[in-house]
């Protein structure tokens, strides 16, 4: 856990960077930092690493105050990744991932098995990349790298400094739902700043936004900071299309979902022409798996469903939202997009029903954090 008690800088000419900002990280959360430029993300990530000393107020790591404690042995707690990576040139990966085992001594089997095993963890097969020098890297595999260093001793605190921001987007997004899937494993404590309102809502238990000054406006869920801005300057930092980005932290309600029209691959096909009203019907079997779809266009003539079926062009899972939902209902022609577990039909998303869910959704003030639904 991190907790911030009125922590303040005020730079020597006399300029607030951070104004007695209070926070609490709860242990395994992700906390997102941010706002404009100059608003005192960064800052306050050195802070609490003591990089920078705070002008006033107090620093707390599962519940130790280590405002006045010792900042080398403090850092040895805590992981940092930074844009930059500012991996060791001269050093290969292996090297750079076990600098901070080393300095604890760590002796060389110990040290070994360590890297290869955070290696292992975001995603570089070690037997590949552990004598690799950091040139020999993309800017991903550099990015990964980084992370794992960070992680060398198991510290139960990150902070992360936009570590994504200067990558391309597809290796972005890669990048981000890597990190959804090593937080599942290994539930460090996270402050996360970041520029990007698309990022802070997918990666985000909560999300602190801050303006000029370092004055905190507010720190939410980012279901709450979309649906329900404190302030004008929350409304507009997040955007106009807030109520897009709100989608993405809204689940697929399994409670609510359509019943379509089904049809068996045996049903003949005059059958089928008399049931179906302008959408496609979902093809199931006796057991209720999903095994296609049948258009009113592929309906006409002799013979059977099942000799007319294609397969289900837009499909999600349970555990979808909403914008995965509207994503692939756009894509598709047949009106309604699939909800299945596994195989078997739960039942099916219009887009009446996507509007229905995300106003109940607004109107019950709920949501969940991405990645932890």
């Amino acid at each position: 856990m991190i907790r911030l008690e009125s922590l303040t800088k005020r730079w020597d000419n006399g300029q607030v960077a951070v104004d007695a900002l209070d926070l609490e990280v709860g242990e395994g959360e992700i906390t997102m930092l941010v706002g404009p430029s100059g608003c005192g993300k960064t800052t306050t990530l050195k802070m609490v690493n003591r990089l920078i000393e705070p002008t006033s107020g107090r620093i707390f790591l599962n519940g130790d105050d280590v405002t006045t404690a010792d900042p080398v042995e403090l850092r040895r707690r805590i992981g940092y990744v930074i844009q930059q990576v500012g991996l060791f040139p001269h050093l290969d990966v292996a090297d750079n991932v076990a600098t901070v085992p080393r300095l604890l001594k760590w002796d060389k089997e110990r040290t070994r098995r360590r890297v290869d095993e955070l290696l292992e963890l975001v995603g570089l097969d070690p037997a590949r990349y552990r004598r690799r020098y950091p040139h020999q890297l993309s800017g991903g595999q550099r990015q990964r790298v980084g992370v794992a260093r960070a992680l060398g001793v198991d510290p139960p605190v990150l902070l992360m400094d936009e570590p994504f921001g200067a990558i391309d987007p597809i290796t972005r997004d890669r990048l981000q739902g890597e990190f959804l899937r090593l937080q599942g494993e290994v539930g460090k404590t996270v402050l996360f700043v970041t520029h990007d309102v698309d990022e802070a809502v997918r990666l985000g238990d909560r999300i602190a936004v801050l303006r000029e000054g370092g004055v905190l406006e507010q720190y939410a869920p980012p279901a709450d900071v979309l649906g329900r801005p404190a302030s004008p300057f929350v409304a507009d930092f997040v955007g106009a299309d807030r109520g897009l980005k709100r989608l993405s932290v809204i689940p697929v309600d399994v409670g609510h979902l359509e019943t379509p029209v089904t049809l068996s691959p045996g049903t003949s096909l005059a059958e089928a022409r008399a049931v179906l009203n302008g959408a496609a019907a979902a093809v199931v079997d006796g057991d209720g798996r999903l095994l296609g779809e049948l258009r009113p266009g592929d309906a006409a003539g002799d013979g059977t469903v099942g000799d007319r079926s294609r397969p289900v062009s837009a499909r999600v899972g349970p555990g979808a939202s909403l914008k995965d939902a509207s994503s692939a209902l756009l894509l598709s022609d047949a009106g309604w997009v699939a909800v299945t577990d596994g195989d078997r039909l739960l039942g099916v998303m219009t887009p009446e029903s996507v509007h229905a869910v995300a106003r109940r959704a607004a109107d019950n003030h709920r949501g969940y954090p991405p990645g932890h639904g």
